[in-house]
Parts: C-alpha cells; structure tokens; sequence
C-alpha cells in the first residue's frame, strides 16, 4: 500500500441518520393506523372518511421520504461500513447483518409499494390491493430493524418510543379484528395473536438490545468494537485521565493488514502502532474504503484509538482528513479532552511494516 486518499464525511450525518430513522419510524406508525382505520370506514363528525383516507396516503409519503434520507445518509456517513447495495439486498451487510437486512426489508416493500402505485392502472385493482396489504409489513419489520440495529436502542426514551408505536398499532388493529364480520373463532385467534407478538418482542427486547453486549452479539465488525475494548485496555495505566495540555511528537512502528475486497468492493486496512517518544503508547488506525490503482485505498469510513501510557482513558476518533500518507485525526475520551494527532506513515508494500512520526496536540 503506497497512499492513502480519501476525505470522510462530516459527523452531523450520523445524528441526521438516527434522527430522521426514529421520526420515519413514528410517521410509518401513523400510516399503518390511519390505514386501519381507513380500512373499516372510521370517521368523525370533524374527520370524515375521505379525509383519513388522504392523511393515510400523504403520512405514508412523507414516511417513504424519510426512509430515504434515512438510507442516504447512513451510506454517505460511512460511520459503520455500509454500503448502497446493504440497503436494497437483505442480509449481506457485514454490520450486524439480520438486523441492517431488516431494515432492508423494509425498504424494500415501501419501494415496492411506490413502485406499483405508479403502474396501478396496468396491474389492476387486486394485484395493487395484495402489494398494499404487504407493505404493511415494513412497519414491524422497520420497528424490530430500530431495535436491533439502532445506536439509541438500549435507551429508555427510544424503548418508549418503540413501545408505544406498538401500543397504537395493537389497539387499532383490535378495533378492526372487534368491528370485523369475521366467525368468533378466527377474531378470537386474531386478538391473541396481536396481543401476544408485542410481549414477545418485549422479552426478546429485555434480554437483546437492552442488555450490554448486545452489539457484539448482534454482529458489530470487531473494529467498531474497539473504541470500548480500548478503553478497558488502559485501565491498569497511571491514574491521570487526560493527557497533558500541549503539542508533542513522538515515532511510531508497526504493521498493516489488508483484508481482501468484499463482495461490494470494499476493502478493510487496519493499522497497528506502538508510539514512542515524550508519550508513548498503542495507537490503531482503521479505514474501509475502495482499493486505488496505485495499491492505496479511498477511503469512505474510519475508526483511530489511540491508548496512551499515563492515562486511564483512550481517546478515540476518527481520520479527519487525508494527504497521501499524512492523516490528520481527531479524538477524545470519556473526559471529554480533545487531541488532535497527524500521522506521518511510510508503508513498506513488500512486508507491511509501518512507520513513521506523530505530531499531537492534546487539550482538557
């Protein structure tokens, strides 16, 4: 690997991602029980029929639009390394695959749900009716997909959230299994079965996404892993938190490991270092990106942890930009200090050993 190029995105699409994925998720919510309510012909004396039916149909695009936008975002991010291909095929993600091909799904069935309401007049009532009806689907799907996948998950307020989006959609659905024309038997069936799938998804939430670990046991790659396992690792350094205030330099030696392109063309190059000089310590950089012509890579995500002697806090970031082999990054720990690190690599292709110089600046 000769160079290193690329630029990373800015932070604010990651909370435009979580943001714009929990308010899809409330607006999918009131699409489905507008829908309901469509569907047995519920109307007020201030909201008639033909109302709730044009509600349900503009909720349902402007929840399509942020489904987007959701989509967009998380791949032009690059926080985790998710690709366009990730969002449309269910699955095959190496980011906690089940629960990212959930969300796919999901998306999936709203695409298709566009898609046929444009060639309504050519399918015809009942084949647009069946695709309708389908689309539905996404809403548990995405809800299950915000649960398992989602960064705000194991916190009380997005568990609230989620819980009562359940809560909506369970009382309007027995509001239409109560007013259906339906045997007893099969009504009976359908309202044990619409009360006993949010209990169950309650159990599976407690012991899954609630509990620590869950990301690791949901399928986070061993890289966005680190920033906490680099935490632990320095717990047994001196007691100081931070680094001292000021610019230092140091050397560093090491390796780096390529991994092999995946099926999206993306490749992994992760960078291990021991700094030495006025601060010493571990450093590890880590890039996904597409592979260059030159043996380089173009990078579309990071991860820098950067475990310094004298303190119990690792500090953590990401690459904020790139000039051939100069990477200039910038990082903080749980204190809340700030270093700003640029790195000077020279990679030797035939062996890949790395090393190189550090330039730091710390401040508390």
């Amino acid at each position: 690997m000769s160079s290193l190029v690329a630029a990373s995105g800015p932070t604010t699409l990651w909370y435009l991602t979580r943001a714009t994925g929990v308010v899809a998720l409330l607006l999918l919510t009131a699409a489905v029980v507008l829908g309901v309510l469509s569907s047995i012909r519920w109307r007020s004396e201030r909201l008639p029929r033909f109302l709730v039916g044009g509600l349900h149909r503009n909720v349902t695009l402007l929840a399509i639009a942020f489904v987007v936008v959701h989509v967009v975002t998380t791949v032009a991010d690059g926080y985790a390394p998710v690709g366009l291909k990730d969002a449309l095929i269910p699955f095959l993600s190496p980011y906690r695959p089940v629960w990212l091909g959930l969300g796919a799904v999901a998306f999936d069935l709203l695409l298709a749900l566009v898609v046929t309401s444009f060639l309504r007049a050519r399918l015809g009532y009942r084949m647009w009716r069946a695709v309708h009806w389908l689309a539905y689907a996404s809403w548990p799907v995405a809800l299950l997909h915000s649960f398992g996948t989602g960064s705000d998950a194991r916190f009380s307020w997005m568990a609230f959230v989620g819980f009562a989006c359940f809560a909506l959609v369970t009382v309007s659905v027995l509001v239409r299994v109560g007013r259906s024309s339906a045997a007893p038997a099969p009504r009976v069936a359908a309202a044990a079965v619409t009360l006993v799938v949010p209990l169950l998804i309650f159990v599976w939430y407690r012991g899954g996404p609630q509990r620590k670990g869950w990301a690791a046991r949901a399928g986070t790659p061993v890289a966005l892993l680190r920033r906490a396992a680099a935490g632990s690792s320095t717990a047994s350094l001196a007691s100081a938190a931070s680094l001292p205030s000021g610019s230092f330099d140091a050397r560093l030696a090491g390796h780096a490991t390529n991994s092999a392109p995946r099926s999206d063309g993306l490749i992994t190059v992760d960078i291990e270092t021991r700094v030495r000089g006025r601060v010493h310590g571990k450093l590890r950089l880590t890039l996904w990106g597409v592979p260059t012509q030159d043996g380089g890579v173009a990078m579309t995500a990071s991860d820098v942890a950067f475990a310094a002697a004298g303190t119990n806090s690792a500090y953590t970031g990401r690459v904020v930009s790139l000039d051939g082999n100069r990477v200039a990054a910038q990082l903080t720990n749980a204190s809340g200090a700030h270093a700003d690190l640029t790195l000077d690599l020279r990679i030797d292709s035939s062996t890949d050993a790395v090393s190189g110089s550090l330039h730091g600046t710390a401040a508390r």
